[in-house]
């Protein structure tokens, strides 16, 4: 069935781009806010950059597809502004700024060819070199998207040639070996920009940030027979592709910008959080990450995962709408590659998936054979997924899905089929058509829609980390940080990003940015100075942040979450 609204109010937060001392505004319902980019920081006078050599491309051992060729060419850089600081990286040299609190921003950073022309719907290539300095003062456009309304200055400067990072170090010392921590931001898989998060209190924390970007929606995860034809068996999942372009570059030139190629962690809210479970499911991103952070965000969001073949069927249906030549062939795929970039992404966004709640079409994990050899659950069940510590949690009230709010019971009989009725006495709605909400998670939708698509799906991924032989660690958010606001989905963004600001009591600021740097530093959330956080081990335990502060739990949803049995 159709999402409606909820699907539209997801967006409206997924993009949060988190700052300090920023007003949010608020999504189409009111319900989620954004937080958007700040003005840059002052900077001093002219600093220099120590000259460091240039690390070599990292390459994967795994096969890779043909593409269209493109000449590779050492393109001079146009005139522009003096940069404070030159880093040298593979491919040439980029320019950044020197900030007032003493660290360094780049933005516009190129991670790989712009994926435009015949390298639509085509894996990453390599950037070709430069002659020059590449600086910008400005962020990079986001990749190109649909105007959903709360974005549409995002919307209006998208691009197809979109695949640039933004970096924020504390040092540009070769051998600083700084704590490295590259963030996915979130829209559902077709909205959101990296811009911004460089911005936050956490650039502050002796860490080096990294945002990156990658193709959205119809861009980012289209498959089509003739495109798996042209690539080796497989086609879609383009996207993480891109990810895992990106971290690849991160691990090969991060030393020059001060951080540790050895110690980077890759973290990311909603759609974020999902593809950060997806590098840890891929085989192809291993050994380019050291640790990973799920925030309201599971590899497969509960659903069921898409097959290649039922990938391949949405890219018939989208090019029977731009082509007079049979739907799957190479013919069709031609005039796809030169239709117009947003009538192909709004197009894409009314197509109909195999799924419960088709507002979440770019959140269902298609297995390409490629990038996903297999679902994420037969992964994680098998032990193949990556060998790396994990951070996972929920808000404890995340998002309504379109089937919960269009029939409760309905929903129920189709997510738990036989345990149904497990399920309706869970819920209490055997006795009672509308039970009480509970205080903090919310009425029973609510709870079943959180259960559904996030809660038990986290709970999942720490069972089976654990199982694997990695720590994880489970948190639940019950609080906002605005105290008259209810828990939502995206409101862990702001304890994350942000200091606690002035006047706000201790008790109603949960630590979230202390304990995410400890872990990028450690592998362990727990230092002196912050409450307990127990791993998650044969206990099943969890922490949850109150407003009253911390406290430690064991067995979250244990009753529902074992007849849910997915990430």
């Amino acid at each position: 069935m159709k999402a409606g609204l909820a699907g539209i109010c997801l967006l409206a937060m997924l993009v949060a781009l988190p700052v300090a001392a920023q007003e949010a505004t608020r999504g189409p319902d009111g319900r989620y806010r954004m937080v958007l980019p700040a003005k840059s920081p002052s900077k001093p006078k002219l600093t220099s950059a120590p000259v460091t050599p240039v690390a070599p491309t990292v390459q994967s051992d795994k096969p890779t597809y043909m593409s269209p060729a493109m000449p590779v060419a050492d393109a001079p850089v146009p005139a522009g502004p003096t940069p404070d600081v030159i880093v040298p990286v593979t491919g040439g040299q980029i320019g950044g700024e020197a900030w007032q609190d003493g660290t360094f921003a780049f933005k516009a950073v190129p991670f790989a060819r712009p994926p435009v022309g015949d390298l639509r719907w085509t894996p990453p290539q390599d950037m070709p070199a430069w002659q020059g300095v590449r600086f910008s003062k400005t962020s990079a456009p986001g990749c190109l998207q649909a105007d959903y309304g709360w974005q549409t200055k995002i919307s209006q400067a998208s691009s197809e040639d979109c695949l640039y990072l933004e970096i924020r170090t504390p040092s540009l010392n070769h051998e600083a070996k700084k704590p490295v921590m590259v963030f996915f931001h979130g829209g559902a898989n077709r909205a959101g920009a990296g811009e911004g998060t460089i911005y936050s209190d956490l650039g502050k924390r002796d860490v080096v940030i990294v945002t990156l970007q990658y193709r959205l929606g119809v861009f980012g995860f289209l498959s089509h027979p003739a495109l798996t034809a042209e690539q080796n068996g497989a086609s879609g999942n383009y996207a993480l592709m891109d990810q895992i372009k990106a971290l690849q570059w991160v691990k090969a030139n991060i030393a020059s910008f001060g951080g540790d190629p050895d110690n980077m962690t890759i973290f990311g809210h909603s759609a974020g959080g999902q593809d950060v479970g997806l590098m840890l499911a891929s085989p192809l991103a291993r050994g380019l990450f050291n640790k990973a952070i799920e925030e309201s965000g599971t590899p497969q969001f509960g659903f069921a995962p898409r097959t290649l073949g039922q990938n391949e069927t949405l890219g018939i249906k989208l090019a029977e709408q731009f082509s007079n030549d049979p739907a799957d062939s190479a013919k069709a795929l031609a005039h796809l590659r030169k239709a117009p970039a947003m009538a192909l992404q709004q197009a894409g966004d009314r197509l109909d998936p195999p799924m419960e709640d088709t507002g979440f079409i770019w959140d269902q994990a298609t297995i390409d054979g490629h990038v996903l050899p297999k679902s994420p659950a037969e992964i994680f069940r098998a032990g193949e997924g990556a060998k790396v510590p994990l951070i996972i949690g929920i808000s404890a009230r995340e998002l309504m899905l379109a089937d919960v709010s269009a029939s409760l019971y309905g929903a129920i009989a189709t997510r738990f089929g036989e345990d149904r009725g497990k399920a309706l006495r869970f819920y209490k709605l055997d006795v009672d058509k509308t039970p009480k909400p509970d205080p903090v998670l919310g009425d029973v939708a609510m709870q079943l829609s959180t259960d559904i698509m996030l809660r038990c799906p986290a709970d999942w991924m720490a069972r089976q980390i654990t199982a694997a032989g990695q720590q994880a660690w489970l948190y639940q958010l019950d609080i906002d940080a605005d105290p008259k606001a209810d828990v939502h989905h995206g409101s862990e963004l702001s304890f994350v990003f942000n200091d606690r600001p002035k006047g706000v009591k201790a008790d109603r600021w949960p630590r979230l940015m202390d304990y995410w740097v400890q872990f990028a530093k450690t592998s362990d959330p727990n230092r002196k100075g912050l409450d307990n956080w127990p791993h998650y081990g044969r206990k099943r335990r969890y922490i949850e942040f109150t407003g009253k502060g911390s406290q430690t739990e064991d067995d979250m949803r244990a009753d529902i979450c074992e007849l849910l049995d997915r990430p």
